[in-house]
């Protein structure tokens, strides 16, 4: 079996997830290979022994990069695409090619993401009626009809919810939640210092960022906040952070994970939208407890009160008190962050994601296309 994977984007979870996916596929035995957005992008595939190639596709009308795309696709029994460029042309390329298609669908526009498991959410601020209108009646009945070109895969039960709701052919969505390797035990840190609680996110409106600045300076007890990723709206979260007087570090991206990861105390997701979030799942299997927002797949992966602590969304109130709670007792942390360690090893495993998307490829180039 050959698989092609399409990404067309430099970084993020979808990136991210790929090079966790492809290298697995292939030692599992499967012919597999990479067209992603760059030169840099495919070293780090070959890096980890997979075929990689750049294929540039710098928007959704470069009909130049995605016929480039589509003609690097010949060969491929199966087609997985994991952006919106990729399932645009990676899908109708495939299928012109004679393949089966299959798109990973991370997430939806941020605008109607904040629906996905919370159908009474409000429209977010700025946010024009046109582009409400075209994303609902436009952009959603689009993705429903590439979707018919093939089957597509999400990993929580809220998204598919939300896209079997706007017109999704059931038959042809499947949920398989991500896994991600053990993590180290966390540090014993001592007693009598800040609570150190991180977010590893895009920096933009619908990642709630400045809620959780505005929880820090409610916050009883001190707070330093760690926080990594990039954004548009990394500016101004900063110009928040000094103007609260919040301990804040800003660190830009970051790769791996693991170090970051050891110097925290907690994990904090406070995303008016989400659909399964990685960094959430390493940091569990890192052994950290999390305080999440009641949004989208988050709390498919959060257990309130076991392994996290879930508040409803857009309440920096209801933030600040899920950390002082954590913040006054480091026995309560070790025992919520022991428990979501477990809960990636029974739910949430690399094995058992992959042996699940590998089976899902089987049974699609096994049927006619």
């Amino acid at each position: 079996m050959k698989v092609t994977y399409v990404s067309t984007i430099e970084r993020g979870g979808p990136v991210s997830h790929l090079r966790q996916l492809a290298p697995r596929v292939a030692e599992q035995g499967v012919d597999v290979r990479v067209l992603c957005a760059s030169e840099d992008v495919a070293a780090s595939f070959r890096r980890l022994g997979v075929d990689a190639e750049a294929v540039s596709v710098g928007h959704k009308l470069d009909l130049r990069g995605g016929h480039a795309l589509a003609n690097r696709l010949a060969g491929a029994d199966l087609v997985h695409t994991h952006d919106r460029r990729a399932g645009l042309f990676g899908r109708i390329g495939g299928r012109l090619r004679g393949a089966r298609v299959l798109h990973t669908l991370h997430g939806m526009p941020e605008e109607i993401a904040v629906r996905v498991g919370r159908p009474e959410a409000p429209v977010p601020p700025g946010v024009s009626r046109a582009r409400l209108e075209w994303l609902l009646h436009g952009y959603l009945p689009l993705e429903a009809s590439l979707a018919r070109l093939g089957d597509v895969v999400t990993p929580s039960r809220a998204m598919a919810d939300f896209m079997l709701e706007h017109g999704f052919p059931a038959r042809l969505v499947h949920v398989i939640p991500f896994g991600v390797e053990p993590g180290e035990p966390p540090e014993s840190h001592d007693d009598g210092r800040a609570l150190v609680a991180g977010a590893v996110t895009n920096l933009e409106v619908w990642k709630g960022i400045d809620l959780l600045l505005e929880a820090a300076a409610l916050a009883r007890s001190p707070v330093r906040l760690e926080i990594y990723g990039t954004g548009s709206q990394r500016d101004s979260l900063e110009r928040q952070a000094r103007e609260l007087g919040v301990d804040t570090r800003f660190h830009g991206f970051v790769a791996d994970l693991r170090k970051p990861l050891a110097g925290l105390d907690v994990l904090v997701q406070p995303s008016r939208a989400d659909n399964f979030p990685l960094a959430v799942l390493e940091a569990m299997a890192a052994g950290l407890p999390i305080v999440g927002a009641r949004v989208g797949g988050i709390p498919e992966l959060v257990l309130d009160g076991e392994t996290g602590l879930l508040v409803e969304p857009e309440d920096a109130a209801a933030l600040a008190a899920a950390l002082d709670s954590l913040a006054e007792s480091r026995e309560r942390r070790e025992a919520l962050g022991r428990r979501a360690r477990e809960r990636v090893a029974e739910s949430f495993s690399v094995d058992a994601f992959i042996r699940r998307t590998i089976e899902l490829y089987e049974e699609l180039c096994g049927s006619s296309t």
